[in-house]
């Protein structure tokens, strides 16, 4: 889930849980998901890859991910965003999505991304649907060809359920080709390892476990932590597997002779111990809550809930016991 069921935007988990669709089934459990930027205009927005019933809502950063292939089978590693855009002269671009676009870079608007793109100058490409191709909503490793439906030069370009916004930077204009309208541009949504056909995702950081191994602590490319925070105690939340269980896990901390939190050599470690081989951290701190059967069930150590981001949902299927 996402606050709001948008790309941007924060809510406690509580209030995401009460937007899971009735057709997905019955909430039964909850964990808080992915580290976000927490800045006015893109608050919300993952620090990685997002996934909702199988629409991409942010692209990847190359930091690990949990993902459930079309089997329903879990993986977690590290995604690489292959996320490109290809100019009418066999130019390409790289793009992220519907985050800050900044004055350097590239930003692809996704209808999810709410009423506007947010920005401030830079030149924006509105894109319509072009031909029998894919369109919305965007889906992982998917080729869109899009036609140029107006080219806008003022930034703030307003979004529209049949329309996508390429935003590119000031500083990075003069790298871009001429593009009139009518134009027609292909739009690349692949990444290493592919990701066709899966229905969520989610990323976090580090992988502490994998096949009952507990992994090195340490920081990779595109990791959305703070170094330090992984040696001291700190409350935590982690989503773990193995053949038979997923262990949505919470651990308070901050909390005077209460709760002193785990580091996450602890963490790995203790869950291991209670037979979890594969492991990721989540978000952790102010964020780290676990919803059960209609309520909070940790004590957050603001002392409330704090609106996060996402969360991953367990439900509960209707035709299942």
């Amino acid at each position: 889930m996402h606050a709001g069921a948008h790309a941007l935007g924060l809510g406690t988990l509580s209030a995401q849980v009460a937007l899971c669709k009735p057709a997905l089934g019955d909430p039964a459990a909850a964990i808080n998901g992915d580290f976000y930027i927490r800045e006015k205009a893109y608050a919300g927005a993952p620090r990685g890859l997002q996934v909702v019933e199988g629409e991409v809502l942010s692209a990847p950063s190359g930091g690990p991910t949990l993902w459930i292939d079309v089997l329903g089978e879990p993986h977690v590693a590290n995604v690489v965003s292959k996320f490109q855009v290809t100019w009418p002269d066999g130019t390409t671009s790289p793009f992220k999505l519907n985050g800050e676009r900044k004055p350097n870079g590239v930003e692809l608007y996704s209808p999810a991304a709410g009423k506007s793109t947010h920005t401030a100058g830079g030149l924006e490409f509105v894109l319509e649907k072009q031909g029998q191709g894919p369109w919305l909503p965007l889906r992982m490793d998917r080729t869109c060809p899009a036609r140029v439906r107006e080219v806008r030069s003022a930034g703030n370009t307003p979004l529209a359920p049949d329309i996508l916004v390429l935003s590119v930077g000031p500083a990075v204009m003069d790298k871009v080709p001429n593009v009139p309208i009518g134009a027609v541009l292909q739009l690349s949504t692949a990444s290493m390892p592919s990701l066709r056909g899966v229905r969520t995702a989610i990323s976090g950081g580090p992988i502490l476990a994998r096949e009952g191994k507990r992994l090195p602590i340490r920081a990779s490319p595109g990791d959305s932590y703070e170094v330090a925070s992984m040696i001291e105690r700190h409350p935590r939340t982690a989503i773990g597997w193995n053949k038979q269980f997923f262990f949505l896990v919470e651990v308070d901390g901050r909390q005077k002779d209460l709760s002193v939190g785990m580091t996450l050599e602890e963490l790995s470690r203790f869950l291991l111990k209670l037979g979890c081989e594969d492991l990721l951290n989540l978000d952790g701190g102010g964020s780290a809550t676990l919803w059960c059967e209609g309520q909070v069930r940790n004590n957050p150590c603001d002392g409330y809930e704090r609106p996060i981001a996402n969360s991953l949902v367990v439900v509960r299927k209707r035709n299942q016991p």
